[in-house]
């Protein structure tokens, strides 16, 4: 097991990891930029390093800087949370130059996953269900019309290399695909340097269901359940729960093998996700693979009672699982909601400012990870994610009951949240009842509009 960890990120992730390390007897290295002196993830780490300014492109970004803090500081592994590096694999080839551990998968494997294009064919090979498409990247217009004429429209064009819904445009017809081609390879290659685009059949109103996994050097993978994502905006996620409210038993085990099926195809080690579109008939299909942990991996520990962030340590540091799929048992119901610095009446502007008063919920069964505290300014330079409350109940009624009060007593003074925003879904009766897909949030908007 590692004695030393620096953590490659910030805000609640980076005190989620440390945390994780401390009850693992592990050191911890914080890494902040100028403007993220005073998060709390600076306060609990062992040492601390500034690795620049407040442009991300100047810190968390600069793998040259993140590098020298960890040789500064005599680490022996690096665990880069969600986001800003976590699934770049120059870092994580960097990382094994310098005989740093990577805490998640391969650099090849990343690399692999990375490419959507090519995870649909590995995923395909491997006898997992996938969206109708193209094989390989699209060479040009053309060639995406091709596709769209087999397949049939609605279309979606997709960037390759892409991720959290850019590079991404639907389309109808002839004309808006050539459109749609043109607008998705330039958002891409300004987006991820890369304009490779794919072409699959456009799913209307689906669910969006996810299933976690754990892979070990060993070969020996298994899944955790899975965690219902659709609840959305713009391709971004805003509120999660485990179980899904659509997954019958039968479904759970046969969408639960094939992501086993899908990453042992790969050899893949590490934590990851297995990313589905369900349709109202039962019908589901792989989207795509995440190589890191995702910002909702609580929902699944509440369920499971596995703690993922030392999972992922003691997986990078060559143990074994240590256990088998019949061994993951699910427990009750949870439900996270995240809670942004952004103002839900206002598009979901970005709300950055001075936090006057900050009061989180308690009680039984709720969780609240975040690295604010009252008087903590919000810079603006990054991801408005201040919290994110997670419950857990005995079923899916006592969760959604857990949640709505435990949002009535969190209180944020000084800027707008999403908390409002929380409320009306969980107040809505196709929450309720558990008979939304991707469209709900879209639909509220739209109701919430015409009723003003």
């Amino acid at each position: 097991m590692f004695s030393k960890i620096l953590i490659a990120n910030r805000g609640e992730i980076a005190l989620r990891v440390i945390r994780a390390c401390k009850e693992l007897g592990i050191s911890t290295v914080g890494v902040y930029s100028e403007a993220d002196e005073a998060s709390l993830h600076v306060r609990f780490a062992d040492e601390n390093v500034c690795i620049g300014p407040a442009a991300s492109a100047e810190s968390y970004l600069n793998i040259s800087r993140i590098i020298s803090a960890a040789e500064l500081t005599n680490v022996e592994a690096i665990h880069p949370g969600y986001g800003f590096l976590a699934e770049n694999p120059n870092f994580a080839d960097i990382c094994q130059d310098c005989g740093i551990t990577f805490i998640g998968p391969s650099a090849e494997m990343i690399r692999q996953m990375g490419n959507k294009s090519y995870a649909r064919e590995v995923m395909l090979k491997a006898g997992v269900p996938v969206i109708p498409g193209c094989q390989g990247i699209l060479r040009d217009a053309e060639h995406a019309l091709q596709v769209a004429e087999q397949i049939g429209y609605p279309v979606m064009v997709k960037a390759s290399a892409g991720g959290g819904g850019r590079g991404m445009r639907i389309a109808a017809g002839e004309e808006s695909l050539r459109r749609a081609f043109e607008m998705a390879a330039s958002e891409a290659d300004k987006a991820f340097g890369n304009a490779d685009l794919y072409v699959e059949k456009f799913m209307e109103k689906p669910r969006h269901v996810e299933f976690q996994i754990l892979g070990d050097r060993f070969g020996n993978v298994v899944q955790l359940g899975e965690r219902d994502c659709s609840i959305q905006r713009r391709h971004q996620k805003l509120v999660e729960e485990s179980p899904s409210p659509a997954i019958t038993a039968e479904l759970r085990e046969k969408m639960g093998a094939d992501a086993v099926k899908g990453a042992k195809s790969i050899g893949y080690q590490g934590a990851g996700t297995v990313e589905f579109l369900l349709d109202r008939d039962g019908r589901y299909y792989f989207m795509e693979m995440n190589t890191r942990i995702q910002v909702e991996h609580p929902v699944t520990e509440e369920v499971v009672g596995i703690d993922l962030i030392k999972e992922q340590i003691r997986l990078a540091a060559g143990e074994p699982l240590g256990y088998r799929q019949r061994d993951v048992v699910q427990n009750g119901h949870a439900i996270e909601c995240r809670i942004n610095a952004e103002d839900p009446d206002n598009g979901f502007r970005p709300a950055p400012g001075k936090i006057t008063s900050f009061h989180v919920p308690g009680g039984p069964g709720t969780r609240v990870d975040t690295h604010v505290y009252a008087q903590y300014v919000i810079p603006p330079y990054y991801d408005s994610l201040l919290a994110k409350l997670i419950v857990h109940g005995r079923d899916r009624v006592e969760a959604v009951l857990r949640m709505e009060r435990a949002l009535e007593e969190f209180v944020v003074e000084g800027t707008k949240t999403t908390i409002s925003f929380h409320k009306r879904v969980i107040a809505d009766p196709r929450f309720r009842s558990g008979t939304f897909d991707t469209s709900f949030v879209e639909g509220m908007e739209s109701s919430e509009s015409s009723a003003s």
